[in-house]
C-alpha cells in the first residue's frame, strides 16, 4: 500500500535566519532577517518567498510599543514564540494616548504632534523609535513577524489637536515613507487603518497616501492591508485597489456565528480573489459584545469556536486576542472595559495556549489546496441542529484534490457527512481534540454514501474536529509535526 511521506510543517519550511549587522546611529546591532511574505499563486494564502506556506497565527498586542519596557517585551515575545505564534500585531501611535503619554523610558513618538516629524534623537536607545526598533528586532529574532500599524485610527479620524486629526493626506504619505524606509529590512506586514469607520473621501485618501508612502519607503518589499472597525472588512473600502494585498475583517467580540463570523466566507467569495483574515475576533476574557453585566466574559471555548469558524470558512490564518494583553493592563493602570487579570498572567490563559493546535492541524495536511465547503456536512431535517446556528454552528473544509476533509463540531451532537468528499475507496477517520491537540483513530470505512459520527462528549458544549483522510495517502495523525 502506498504511504504518503510525512508532511512538512512550518518548522521544516523555516529558512535559516541570516544574521547581519546594521550600523545605526554609530552602533552595531545584530538582528535576524525573516523571509519575505507574498500572496500565493491561487490568491488564497500567504507564502514565503520560496513558495512554502505561511500560517498567520497572530496576537493583538496593540500597546506593545507604547506600554512595555524591554524586559517586559522580551517576556511577552518569548512566551508567544514558544506558544507557536507567527505574527504580533502592534501599533506605533497607540490608541491609549500614545501621542501624549510617553513610553516607559519617557519618550514620545512625534515632534509637536506632527506625523511628518517623528521624534528622533541621534545615538542608539535615545528615543521612542529606538525602542520600537528593539522590539521589532527581538520579535524577528524569535521568528515572529510584526503586523505593524503605523497609527491607531483615532489619530486620522478624531479631533485630537485644535479640533482636527493629527493626520492629513500630505503628512500621511510623509510618515508612511519614513516608516517604510526605517523598517525596510525587517520582518513586517503593514496594517493601515486602526479600528475606525471611514466617513469620507479625505479619510480614504489618507489611507491610500500612507500606503503609497510605505511602498515608496520600503521599495514594495512588504505586504500591506487594512484593519477595519468591528463588524466591517477592508473589502468594503479598498477591495479593488492594488495596494491592498489581502483583506482583513474585524468580526468582533461576539459569540454567534451569524453575528459576524459568516462574513469571512462572504469576503472569501469576492472577486478579484484576495486572501482573507479575521484580524480581531472575540478576545479571551473579554466582555461579550461589550456587555459584561448582561453576557459576562468570554472563555477559551468561545475563542476556539472563532478560530475554527474562520479557518474552515476561508481564512488563511487567524488572530487571537486577550482583553488584558491588547492594553497591556496591570494594577496601577486605568483599566479599559474591566480586564480580569494582569497581562503577564493573561499570556498563559487556556485559549492562548490552544491556538497552536489549529495551526498544527492545518499544517499536517496539504495546505495550499484547502477550501471551505459546508456541503461535506449533511443537513439535518432540522437545520438549526445540523449544521446548526448561533454558538452551535458546524462548519467544514476540504482539500480540492479530495485527499482530506475536516468538520468542526462545537457540541456533542451526532451529524452525518458525505463520504464522497474523499476521493479514495477507503476513508480513515479521526477525532481531533482542539483543547489539547491529541488525535484518536475512529476507524477505516468504505467511501460510500453518508455516515454518521457522534463526538466523544455527547451532549456537552465541548468541541471536536472530525478529520477524514484518503486512507491510501497515509497521512500522519492530525496535528502531528512529522
Amino acid at each position: 500500500m502506498k504511504r504518503h511521506a510525512p508532511l512538512p510543517t512550518l518548522r521544516h519550511f523555516t529558512v535559516a535566519l541570516l544574521a547581519f549587522h546594521l550600523i545605526a546611529d554609530g552602533a552595531s546591532r545584530v538582528f535576524a532577517e525573516l523571509p519575505r511574505l507574498k500572496v500565493s499563486e491561487n490568491r488564497r494564502f500567504l507564502i514565503h518567498e520560496d513558495g512554502t506556506p505561511f500560517f498567520w497565527l497572530g496576537d493583538t498586542a496593540w500597546e506593545l510599543f507604547h506600554r512595555l519596557d524591554r524586559e517586559e517585551a522580551d517576556r511577552y515575545l518569548e512566551t508567544r514564540a514558544k506558544q507557536g505564534y507567527t505574527v504580533i500585531q502592534a501599533v506605533a501611535l497607540a490608541e491609549l494616548n500614545g501621542h501624549s503619554d510617553p513610553n516607559p523610558y519617557g519618550h514620545l513618538p512625534l515632534t509637536d504632534l506632527d506625523p511628518a516629524r517623528p521624534a528622533v534623537v541621534d545615538g542608539p536607545d535615545n528615543d521612542y523609535w529606538d525602542h520600537v526598533d528593539y522590539i521589532v528586532d527581538k520579535a524577528n529574532s524569535l521568528g515572529l513577524y510584526i503586523g505593524f500599524l503605523p497609527t491607531w485610527g483615532r489619530y486620522w479620524r478624531d479631533d485630537i489637536r485644535n479640533g482636527k486629526p493629527l493626520f492629513t493626506v500630505e503628512n500621511s504619505a510623509t510618515y508612511g515613507e519614513w516608516l517604510g524606509r526605517r523598517y525596510r529590512g525587517k520582518g513586517i506586514v503593514w496594517i493601515t487603518g486602526g479600528d475606525r469607520v471611514i466617513d469620507d473621501d479625505t479619510q480614504k485618501e489618507m489611507m491610500r497616501a500612507m500606503a503609497r508612502g510605505i511602498r515608496q519607503g520600503d521599495g514594495g518589499g512588504h505586504l500591506i492591508t487594512y484593519h477595519p472597525r468591528g463588524g466591517q472588512g477592508s473589502a468594503q473600502y479598498f477591495h479593488d485597489e492594488d495596494w491592498l494585498d489581502f483583506n482583513m475583517r474585524q468580526n468582533g467580540h461576539i459569540v454567534e456565528f451569524n453575528g459576524g463570523y459568516h462574513n469571512t466566507r462572504i469576503d472569501y467569495d469576492r472577486t478579484p480573489l484576495k486572501p482573507i483574515l479575521d484580524v480581531e475576533p472575540l478576545y479571551e476574557d473579554h466582555p461579550v459584545v461589550f456587555r459584561a453585566k448582561e453576557s459576562g466574559h468570554s472563555i477559551s471555548s468561545d475563542v476556539r469556536r472563532a478560530l475554527y469558524w474562520n479557518l474552515f470558512t476561508g481564512a488563511f490564518g487567524h488572530t487571537y486576542g486577550h482583553h488584558s494583553v491588547w492594553q497591556m493592563w496591570r494594577p496601577g493602570r486605568n483599566p479599559i472595559n474591566a480586564p480580569l487579570m494582569p497581562w503577564f498572567e493573561a499570556i498563559n490563559q487556556p485559549g492562548a495556549e490552544q491556538m497552536r493546535h489549529g495551526r498544527r492541524l492545518l499544517e499536517s495536511r496539504p495546505f495550499l489546496t484547502r477550501v471551505p465547503d459546508d456541503s461535506v456536512i449533511v443537513a439535518d431535517a432540522v437545520p438549526t441542529s445540523v449544521p446548526g446556528a448561533g454558538r452551535y454552528r458546524f462548519v467544514a473544509t476540504r482539500d480540492t484534490d479530495g485527499t482530506y476533509a475536516m468538520v468542526y463540531a462545537p457540541v456533542g451532537r451526532a451529524f452525518k457527512v458525505r463520504m464522497d468528499a474523499i476521493q479514495g475507496p477507503k476513508v480513515k477517520a479521526w477525532w481531533y481534540n482542539p483543547r489539547n491537540g491529541q488525535a484518536t483513530v475512529i476507524g477505516e470505512f468504505p467511501n460510500t454514501g453518508e455516515r454518521e459520527f457522534l463526538p466523544p462528549d455527547k451532549g456537552e458544549m465541548i468541541d471536536w474536529i472530525l478529520v477524514l483522510d484518503d486512507e491510501a495517502k497515509g497521512y500522519p495523525a492530525p496535528g502531528a509535526s512529522e
